[in-house]
């Protein structure tokens, strides 16, 4: 009776115990449901059926009875799509379609941004006003701009509206990307959910691939920089030398990479073992030469997002330079802002926005010779802006950023250099695993692929078999959240 209510208790929410990729519990119960799926192939409906049963459990075990809150939005966002279709006064189209942008801003503004309201209330006003002790559903701002986006796109006639609830609620629901992305486009994700689904040989292998090397990236790497150093630097800045915060920052850097990358990977690889194909998420973001370079090569589904349904409508770059360059500046400045709710976060997506416009500028007016040398200068700059930036993104405080600046620029101590690689040396070599990997060639990947996909059947299980096991003894003890479930 004992064992059995262990068992029962595993299929309960637990806060401190989100349902992660990255778990033993996932392994397993994705095994029980890949089972079910492949004797549902020719059966569309029960399969769908099966899926979204699937992806609320899920999501169930990510944000306990927040699944109702996920519902509803569906339900409501799926029947507006319908009228905006339906309604032929422009008039009335724009204020549907004002109801569903006021039901997702609303419900996301709620979670996320009312008690960053109420201290900047107190701030302004001397107020005191207690904060409200409210829970950020996990993965609240991706599932909210997905349906968003399949709103936005009815109105503007780009697509036409799901007849069914059930394939609306399959979309928004999928599990593989529903709590930290990729943000997939109705228009790229709806003309699938319709077909047999058909896994080839090579969607196979790369399926295999990009789910390992995720796991890897996160468990191992991920992992493994933030538990050992790069928590400890930002929770402490003071104790450390401002050479140790530098490399907790390139540390970080890595470490953000390898848990968001991570994830998508993982997303994309499950997605395809299961039949459905997704845009590719990073690219090799560090690799940029430039930060407008950077931001298409990272997290590639928010940034043509903001393209799409923010920039664009701001007028993009059609209404003369100044226009142009405060456009980027309030895309960037409400993408920091969808990061989270802290000043730091406006910083920080103001900087990026700054940087954009910058970059426009001198491409526009200012003609700079081409060459190798300014390449890598190019890297050079773009590398250390991202890695400066991204103090204000993880720092808890503005406080902490201060401490760390202050210990880089006056308490260095590069003397300490050598000490540091023998006290962290796992740490140092999992920052240099880290950042070779990613400026491998591309075609080191491709063959990498290429060679799991010739892999027979019972090789691929083997490998993947043989890959869980071993990152399952790399891992940390306690399975970490992915950095993203905060947003």
């Amino acid at each position: 009776m004992f064992e059995l209510s262990k068992i029962i208790d595993q299929f309960r929410y637990h806060a401190d115990a989100p349902l992660l990729f990255s778990s033993g519990f996932f392994l397993f119960f994705f095994l029980v449901f890949f089972f079910g799926y492949q004797n549902l192939l020719t059966r569309q409906r029960l399969r769908m059926v099966w899926v979204t049963a699937f992806s609320l459990f899920f999501y169930y075990k990510c944000a306990g009875l927040y699944w109702i809150l996920l519902v509803a939005g569906a339900v409501i966002d799926f029947y507006l799509a319908r009228l905006i279709s339906k309604t032929e006064s422009k008039f009335q189209k724009k204020w549907l379609l004002v109801g569903s942008l006021v039901l997702n801003f609303g419900m996301l503004g709620y979670f996320k941004y009312t008690n960053f309201l109420i201290e900047i209330w107190n701030n302004f006003t001397a107020g005191q006003l207690a904060p409200m002790d409210i829970f950020l559903p996990v993965g609240i701002s991706f599932f909210t701009f997905q349906s968003m986006s399949y709103t936005i796109d009815v109105y503007r006639g780009e697509l036409k509206p799901l007849d069914k609830l059930l394939d609306y609620a399959f979309f928004v629901t999928f599990f593989p990307q529903m709590v930290a992305g990729p943000i997939v486009r109705a228009s790229v994700f709806l003309p699938q959910i319709h077909r047999t689904p058909f896994v080839s040989e090579a969607d196979l292998g790369r399926g295999v691939f990009l789910f390992c090397s995720g796991l890897f990236k996160k468990v191992v790497v991920s992992d493994y920089l933030s538990l050992n150093f790069v928590d400890r630097v930002f929770d402490d800045p003071t104790k450390y030398t401002g050479l140790e915060n530098l490399i907790g920052i390139y540390g970080y850097a890595l470490q953000i990479y390898c848990d968001f990358s991570g994830y998508s990977d993982m997303a994309i690889g499950i997605a395809l073992l299961i039949g459905f194909s997704f845009p590719i998420n990073f690219d090799s973001p560090y690799q940029s030469k430039s930060v407008t370079e950077f931001w298409r090569r990272w997290h590639i589904s928010l940034s043509t997002w903001l393209r799409d349904y923010l920039y664009i409508p701001l007028g993009g770059n059609r209404k003369g330079k100044w226009k142009t360059y405060r456009n980027l500046l309030i895309t960037m400045l409400l993408g920091g802002l969808w990061h989270g709710a802290a000043t730091r976060f406006i910083i920080w997506g103001g900087l990026h926005g700054l940087a954009l416009a910058v970059e426009k500028f001198f491409k526009e007016n200012i003609k700079l010779p081409a060459g190798k040398y300014q390449n890598w200068l190019g890297w050079f700059w773009t590398f250390h802006f991202v890695c400066f930036c991204w103090i204000f993104f993880r720092a808890k405080d503005l406080a902490t950023v201060r401490a760390i600046l202050s210990q880089i620029f006056t308490a260095f101590h590069p003397e300490i250099f050598v000490e540091f690689l023998r006290g962290y040396s796992g740490v140092a070599f999992w920052i240099l695993v880290g950042f070779v990997l990613h400026f491998c060639p591309r075609r080191w990947e491709i063959f990498s692929e290429n060679w799991v996909s010739r892999l027979p059947i019972l090789g691929k299980a083997a490998l993947l078999f043989a890959f869980i096991l071993l990152v399952m003894q790399a891992k940390s003890s306690e399975v970490q959240p992915f950095i993203y479930f905060q947003f």
